[in-house]
């Protein structure tokens, strides 16, 4: 895999990881285009089935990290992959130990 050499990256992205993980959703969303456009070809049975045919091999042939599925969710300050809270990109500890700090805007505790 061949990452690019202009990737400007917030200073927390310090694991592999995580440049990993942003590498493939860059890639991911300069190729969604392309992918959807081929898909539609692909599917689409008022089309000829030779064209249909060029659509999917040139959809197979696209790289594995141009996927959706290659994605993977994980946090942006510790690098964990599990329990992590997708609108802020935090996994559960650090979500919590942000928001006890104040650092989360418009996050409090739940007082019942």
């Amino acid at each position: 895999m061949r990452f690019p050499v202009k990737t400007k990256l917030p200073p927390l992205f310090n694991t592999v990881h995580i440049i990993r993980d942003n590498f493939k959703r860059q890639q991911f969303k300069e190729y969604e285009l392309l992918t959807k456009a081929l898909k539609y070809m692909a599917r689409n049975t008022m089309l000829p089935s030779k064209t249909r045919l060029q659509a999917q091999l040139k959809l197979n042939a696209l790289p594995n990290y141009t996927h959706f599925t290659q994605v993977k969710n994980r946090c942006i300050a510790s690098g964990s992959s599990r329990h992590v809270i997708s609108d802020f990109r935090l996994c559960r500890q650090q979500f919590r130990s942000k928001a006890l700090n104040g650092e989360l805007p418009g996050v409090k505790k739940g007082v019942w």
